[in-house]
């Protein structure tokens, strides 16, 4: 391995070898190609699909420590997690920013849970078994409000539900609860942007390009790809597979590799109702199962609730919420609010598969959240990845870098942590001043959606806007504030490809927009991909 290090390979005459080769464009790919190509390497990303396209999608959207986790003892998952909240902030304050969580409690709650905490408790205490009892709630969000050595974000406050307008949503059983922080992040455009700011570092992003090979051929990965140009060869220094629930089918069958190494595939299902309550917090909800779900206001003018926790058979791209999934997340928020959740106020579901490492768990909900990165370095280099959380995907990139240092000591040291993704380069505070700017340079622009190019684009909302004075200027109006203007930007800066790519993943507008309107984008987006399907 000695011999490899620091020399550059040659894939073809003239074509020099990649210094990583990266399998997989959610956000752990992604955030690994920002990195790298940061530090100087060359980086080419395969991604079967659209980026982001499964569990990175698909998450309950939070930057978070993890809360429950200390049940497990986790305490370096979330006091790395913890930490990162505030990194990630503010390097992203147009789609990531703070949100507070109601946490109630009320004594008649008993619960089913076996977690090493709760095993503790009822030995010490089986008086209180099946019960957490407030001073442990109380412990728990003073740990949660410490370990991280949190700056930005407000610290925890008790409330009193009876008086408090928090708990007018809630059933009246709920006298006492607590107010905490987390973040929110809008996941599948973090992996975008990280795509973006890759590709701006000389990345080469390479979306609905299925690897269909891998094998090391001298001290050189030999790369064969299938994607819109045909069947291609590359080759590389290092090859990163970062696959999520796909991770040990490229092991196997692409790589053809054995490994011991596993995942644990595991169904992450949402649902999304109509706006149940009219403040912006959030509520964390303890099932009697030993589970929690949040209940998230989202999107302005729906309710986000999530997410189960099942074992998932069968291939990972299947994965769709099943209706005693819906009616599960319905259920156990009806033992909450006031007025019941009902399947038939469900608007939208959505699932995604977590790829958590096999720790031989006995339960989804035990099974860690922390990552593992394992390398093999029999020939020319594989780094497989394994589990992770959306919060800690930039510690989780750095990681990766380390463990392949000795082979590119000529890359730099970490270098991500407050360096903003595009369109982040404003205070963390400075929202509101943006949004204010970016009406008074184009006043034509209705309040919402001024709002909504501030929360999705940043400071770059004034690059997509390029001097426009009316919104006949946008062009098209396709429904709910969608232009042509911003699709064009998507199709030519975002990689998007697909009216699905633009309404579910780079935007949410697919649910502000009826069934007519959302045909008229597709056409719209088919036809001008078969007029210049090389669009960038």
């Amino acid at each position: 391995m000695g011999a490899m290090t620091g020399r550059i390979g040659v894939s073809a005459p003239g074509r020099p070898a990649a210094d990583l080769f990266i399998i997989g464009g959610g956000i752990n790919g992604c955030g690994i190609a920002r990195d790298a190509a940061g530090r100087g390497l060359s980086v080419t990303l395969a991604e079967q699909g659209d980026l982001a396209q499964a569990t990175s999608s698909a998450s309950t959207k939070l930057f978070h420590g993890g809360l429950r986790y200390l049940e497990f003892f986790e305490f370096r998952l979330v006091r790395e997690a913890l930490e990162e909240r505030e990194t990630l902030l503010s390097a992203m304050p147009h789609i990531s920013w703070p949100m507070r969580f109601v946490l109630p409690w009320s004594p008649q709650m008993r619960f089913e849970s076996d977690t090493p905490t709760s095993r503790l408790l009822s030995f010490v205490m089986p008086w209180m078994r099946g019960r957490r009892p407030a001073w442990l709630i109380r412990l728990g969000l003073f740990l949660y409000d410490n370990l991280g050595g949190r700056r930005i974000l407000p610290g925890t406050r008790r409330l009193n539900l009876s008086r408090d307008p928090l708990g007018k949503p809630l059933k009246p059983g709920f006298r006492l609860g607590w107010e905490y922080s987390d973040c929110w992040v809008q996941d599948a455009r973090l992996v975008v942007l990280n795509a973006r700011d890759a590709q701006a570092r000389g990345a080469t992003i390479l979306t609905r390009t299925r690897v269909a090979d891998a094998e090391r051929a001298g001290d050189l990965w030999r790369i064969t790809t299938e994607g819109p140009d045909g069947a291609r060869t590359h080759h590389a220094r290092a090859l990163v597979n970062a696959g999520g629930p796909w991770v040990e089918e490229v092991i196997r069958n692409v790589a053809h590799i054995q490994s011991s190494e596993g995942v644990r595939l595991v169904r992450g299902s949402h649902i999304v109702v109509p706006r149940l309550y009219d403040h912006d917090r959030c509520y964390f909800f303890q099932g009697t199962d030993g589970r929690i779900i949040f209940a998230i206001p989202f999107e302005e003018d729906f309710t986000l609730i999530g997410t189960t926790d099942m074992d998932h058979q069968g291939p990972p791209g299947d994965a769709h919420c099943s209706d005693a999934e819906r009616d599960y997340l319905c259920a156990f928020a009806s033992q909450y609010f006031a007025k019941a959740v009902t399947p038939d106020q469900v608007v939208w579901t959505y699932s995604g598969v977590r790829p958590l490492y096999n720790d031989g768990a006995k339960s989804a909900t035990a099974a860690t959240r922390d990552y593992v990165l394992g390398l093999n370095d029999a020939g020319a280099p594989l780094l497989n990845v394994f589990g992770g959380k959306i919060t800690t995907y930039r510690r989780l990139a750095e990681g990766a870098l380390a463990k392949l240092a000795p082979f590119f000591p000529q890359a730099g040291g970490d270098w991500t942590a407050r360096v903003p993704l595009p369109g982040g380069d404003f205070p963390v505070d400075g929202v509101e001043e943006l949004i204010a700017q970016l009406q008074a340079s184009h006043p034509f622009l209705p309040p919402r959606l001024a709002r909504r190019l501030v929360r999705t684009y940043g400071t770059e909302a004034f690059l997509l806007l390029d001097g426009a004075e009316s919104m006949a200027a946008l062009g098209r109006d396709f429904g709910a504030g969608l232009t042509g203007a911003e699709v064009d930007w998507l199709i030519r800066n975002e990689f998007a490809r697909s009216a699905q790519d633009i309404l579910w993943r780079r935007t949410k507008l697919g649910l502000h927009m009826n069934e007519a309107q959302r045909r008229e984008l597709e056409a719209f987006v088919d036809a001008r991909q078969a007029a210049d399907p090389a669009a960038e």
